[in-house]
């Protein structure tokens, strides 16, 4: 990436202002989010909820840059989205966002270790300083016992904690994740999400998920919820 960023605003490590985006199905436009205005501070941790259709995961989708805005500007860990090329954009998401997808997205042919270590291996690290994360990464998530499982080889909720992982192991300052219980049982699912509380706590890490579960939004410190494409309302939830 080039240029050094530009400093968040009064700690905010997400701001988005009058963002919009449409897609196009030939000549039909279909607008999806109208002129979002949103902060998060760093540390935070947020659940965007609301009815299918309404615009989270692609309001997600723009804050992790995985997708471009039609309209407005969005500023994330202290950079501005808008201002980077497809290259250093991508580059950007290699350092600063680690995703945690519904489906867990392993290499199948990959044991535990060798996924969480996919992120590194572009990295320049040394073999020996590219261990030394993966481990601290699966301990982190309890999984050191496993590591030279293959993904077949484990449960669905030890799936996710090898995804969750693969999504911290680079020390990303952002987590986003899309649905991340909605493949696992209630068990699994508690689980999870005691862990993602503790890498906001314990860590730090500013995390937003999209969720349709109650019980997993509770365990976020705010709830966005969103309704056709605006923001509806933003509640603090009381643990």
């Amino acid at each position: 990436m080039n240029g050094e960023g530009i400093l968040p605003q009064e700690g905010a490590i997400i701001i988005l202002r009058d963002i919009a985006k449409s897609y196009w199905r030939e000549t039909l436009e279909i607008p999806v989010l109208h002129g979002i205005d949103l902060e998060i501070p760093r540390g935070g941790y947020y659940a965007l909820m609301g009815p299918s259709g309404s615009g989270k995961t692609t309001l997600l989708n723009l804050i992790a840059g995985i997708d471009r805005p039609t309209g407005g500007t969005l500023q994330v860990c202290g950079f501005e989205l808008n201002d980077l090329d497809d290259d250093e954009l991508a580059g950007w998401r290699n350092q600063f966002v680690g995703f945690i997808f519904q489906n867990y997205n392993l290499v199948p042919v990959l044991n535990a270790f060798e996924n969480v270590e996919l992120p590194l291996l572009l990295s320049g690290l040394s073999r020996r300083e590219r261990r030394e994360k993966v481990e601290h990464a699966l301990e982190l998530v309890n999984l050191t016992d496993r590591m030279l499982n293959y993904p077949r080889q484990l449960s669905g909720g030890q799936e996710q904690r090898v995804a969750v992982a693969r999504a911290i192991v680079t020390d990303p300052e952002l987590l986003v994740a899309d649905e991340p219980t909605g493949a696992l049982d209630s068990k699994n699912a508690e689980e999870v999400l005691q862990l993602m509380e503790r890498l906001n706590q314990d860590l730090g890490k500013t995390i937003v998920i999209v969720t349709h579960d109650p019980k997993a939004a509770h365990h976020a410190r705010h709830q966005i919820h969103l309704e056709k494409g605006l923001l509806d309302k933003t509640i603090e939830v009381n643990r």
